[in-house]
């Protein structure tokens, strides 16, 4: 499994990984189909946001390994950072 985010990271040069990553708060919102959810981890100021057809149980507290990018997303005419999350696992 290891070798498969290696190679996913050294295709994707914009792809970072966080390893044993603790999760400050989870939250999920219902739209459409689609849960979107916004997870803040503990030492980082920027929300990392996914999305997924089903609701997840809540990760706060629990340690995750998440593979992501920075993103920029527009809000209100105002640009904020965020890190678009490819895969969120429990660590």
């Amino acid at each position: 499994m290891q070798s498969d985010l290696n190679k996913m990271l050294k295709k994707h040069q914009q792809l970072n990984q966080l390893d044993t990553a603790k999760v400050a708060s989870h939250i999920q919102r219902e739209s459409d189909e689609w849960f979107y959810n916004t997870v803040m981890l503990e030492g980082y100021d920027v929300p990392f946001k996914y999305v997924r057809k089903k609701a997840y149980k809540s990760l706060k507290g629990a340690r995750v390994n998440v593979t992501f990018y920075p993103e920029i997303e527009e809000v209100a005419g105002m640009d904020f950072e965020i890190m678009k999350v490819v895969r969120i696992r429990r660590a």
